[in-house]
């Protein structure tokens, strides 16, 4: 019910992004990971780590499969029931899917089952682990995070870091963070789709899959971007000296 306060007083407003902690998030220093690695040579040492989570979580071991990866509660906030919706078509692709998390019983139920029926393309850890998170951050290709609102969010920028491609929806801290890849421009650091759509997001997925598998170059470029993005609290505390600097002129 704030809406239209918050927009006539909108001049007033400012949104600072969360930060990340990079002594605790760097793939260079990370000892939870298979292999360090840092923007000079993901190409050969990043490709370690989704080894190594393949064999981790008992997945058939080939560099060559797009693995897609999210570490999440389970709620509709974060788009599971987009996910619920097109889950079986998600499976038929030829890719692996390594979802970590806990939250709604429909959903743990619903993973648990197509890691049953798909245990060769889809591994669901239905608990939390930070190692296990560290892993997926490292070793999957791409990150999914299709929120249906997120005032910030973590993950993505965590991924982000990692080299590993967030595709999102355009909503809150996940449009302000992740620049949607333009092939034409060559620009952008992640994939993403506009609306709440379960279909759009699996094109999403599937675009993003074209990119890995066809046009690695172009990929290889995307996570070079994606890896030397800044969101660390050094950003946003400048963010909040800016803010302070404003209310005292103001």
């Amino acid at each position: 019910g704030l809406d239209g306060l918050m927009r006539a007083r909108r001049n007033s407003l400012r949104g600072i992004v969360n930060g990340i902690d990079y002594r605790e998030f760097d793939p260079a220093t990370d000892p939870k990971i298979a292999e360090r690695y840092d923007v000079k040579n993901f190409r050969h040492e990043k490709k370690k780590n989704k080894a190594a989570l393949q064999e981790r979580l008992g997945l058939p071991v080939d560099d060559k499969k797009f693995v897609l990866g999210i570490v999440s509660r389970l709620t509709d906030q974060k788009g599971f029931d987009l996910i619920q919706g097109v889950i079986e078509e998600l499976c038929q692709e030829d890719l692996q899917f390594v979802i970590l998390g806990t939250g709604e019983e429909r959903y743990e139920n619903l993973f648990r089952h197509y890691d049953w029926k798909y245990h060769d393309k889809l591994s669901a850890q239905i608990y939390y682990s930070d190692d296990v998170a560290h892993a997926i951050y490292a070793g999957a290709d791409a990150y999914l995070m299709p929120s249906l609102f997120e005032p910030c969010g973590l993950s993505q920028m965590i991924a982000l870091h990692y080299g590993t491609l967030p595709i999102v929806r355009e909503t809150g801290g996940l449009k302000d963070t992740v620049e949607p890849y333009n092939e034409f421009a060559n620009t952008g650091t992640g994939f993403c789709f506009a609306n709440y759509n379960a279909h759009e997001m699996l094109d999403c997925i599937r675009y993003a899959k074209r990119i890995y598998s066809e046009r690695r170059r172009d990929w290889n470029r995307i996570v070079d971007r994606a890896m030397q993005a800044d969101y660390s609290w050094q950003q946003s505390a400048l963010k909040y000296q800016e803010l302070y600097d404003w209310l005292i002129g103001y």
